[in-house]
């Protein structure tokens, strides 16, 4: 058990070195995410890094939306024993100040995309629901997340353009998360091969929304039959510690998918407001970043998060999403950044990250096969 510099800090969970976390679980991860966009349709940039300790794996990717194309720089390389270390290739996260500043770097590299950015939170980390699910007796998921909208600075490059990022207009959202979700290599299915009988399915949406003085949030995880897992939706205001978090009651998502899709043509918040009155949000989509082209979150037999790649090994890719059947390919797990405005006329924005996998018969997809009409 080699000591690492974490070692130093007060923060032992366990009797062994910090490089080992007391699951054993192969499926254990530590995860960062972000998003930036300039509020508009310019661009969409989501930026992830993840160490997965028992797999002995951390990778890393940035994929900015730009155009009809996706362009994607990613990592991978062995963890070794130093869990401070963060650089994955060229890609790397910093720590300027706990819970509020961090820099995401992507040094210059063949494929064009580089960035130097400072995400700086202006709503105070929330904490999540945890996250937990059993099938089949054995726990697929058991995760803490939290989440922060911020605005960024910095520079960012890609498709041969260079843009100034100003905390005035570029915005976005971060979320880190660790525990226990499917990753690296897949598993032979074992009894999980009765999902095609048993009639799977699962819809998701994690909606941050952030106006000019709060962050909005509301999270809705179904099963097939529409019975919810997670919940939640509540108002944070812009680093006011001595102002409470309004916790908003059941959140409603109605969504109004393209023909020929599972796709989000627009959709609905309405969530209850301490007031009495209900908050309603329009979601209009300004552009749709697919997470299955090549960031590893949707994995395919190449690349997904935690999978072992050697050593080290960098790779770049550009997708052409111009067509419409191949984003249907992609759209699976969709980061969709939205323009959002209530029914009182307040303006904000962010993203809609939506998925509806296999059935969900409230929605009308009666089969796994099933897209919108």
């Amino acid at each position: 058990m080699p000591l690492g510099p974490l070692d130093e800090y007060l923060a032992h969970q366990t009797s062994d070195t910090i490089d080992h976390v007391a699951p054993s679980d192969r499926n254990f991860y530590d995860r960062y995410y972000f998003n930036m966009h300039s509020s508009s349709d310019e661009l969409f940039v989501i930026m992830g890094l993840g160490q997965y300790p028992n797999l002995g794996v951390t990778d890393a990717f940035i994929t900015v939306s730009i155009g009809t194309e996706q362009h994607t720089v990613r990592a991978s390389r062995e963890l070794g024993h130093d869990r401070m270390d963060t650089a994955v290739g060229p890609l790397r996260v910093e720590v300027l100040e706990g819970l509020r500043r961090l820099r995401v770097v992507c040094d210059e590299n063949e494929w064009g995309v580089c960035a130097d950015l400072t995400f700086n939170g202006t709503v105070d980390a929330l904490e999540e629901p945890r996250t937990f699910s059993r099938q089949y007796g054995r726990v697929i998921q058991d995760v803490t997340r939290y989440a922060q909208v911020g605005v960024w600075e910095g520079t960012i490059t890609a498709a041969g353009r260079t843009f100034a990022v100003t905390p005035d207009r570029w915005k976005g959202v971060r979320d880190r998360s660790w525990g226990v979700r499917p990753v690296g290599e897949r598993e032979a299915p074992g009894i999980r091969s009765r999902q095609s009988r048993d009639g799977y399915g699962f819809r998701h949406d994690w909606v941050p929304m952030q106006f000019d003085d709060h962050m909005l949030k509301v999270q809705v995880d179904q099963d097939a039959d529409g019975q919810r897992h997670v919940e939640e939706s509540m108002r944070v205001w812009n680093s006011d510690l001595k102002r409470e978090i309004d916790h908003l009651g059941r959140p409603q998502i109605d969504i109004d998918y393209m023909p020929g899709t599972r796709e989000m043509r627009r959709a609905t918040v309405t969530v209850p407001d301490p007031s009495g009155e209900a908050i309603v949000v329009t979601n209009t989509p300004l552009r749709t970043l697919y997470l299955a082209a090549g960031s590893g979150y949707v994995p395919d037999s190449d690349w997904g998060h935690g999978m072992y790649q050697g050593e080290l090994k960098v790779e770049g890719l550009v997708h052409d999403l111009s067509d419409p059947e191949v984003r249907r390919r992609y759209a699976i797990l969709n980061e969709t950044l939205c323009r959002f405005e209530t029914s009182t006329g307040a303006i904000g924005y962010g993203m809609h990250e939506n998925m509806l996998v296999g059935i969900h018969r409230p929605s009308g997809f009666g089969t796994a096969a099933t897209m919108a009409p």
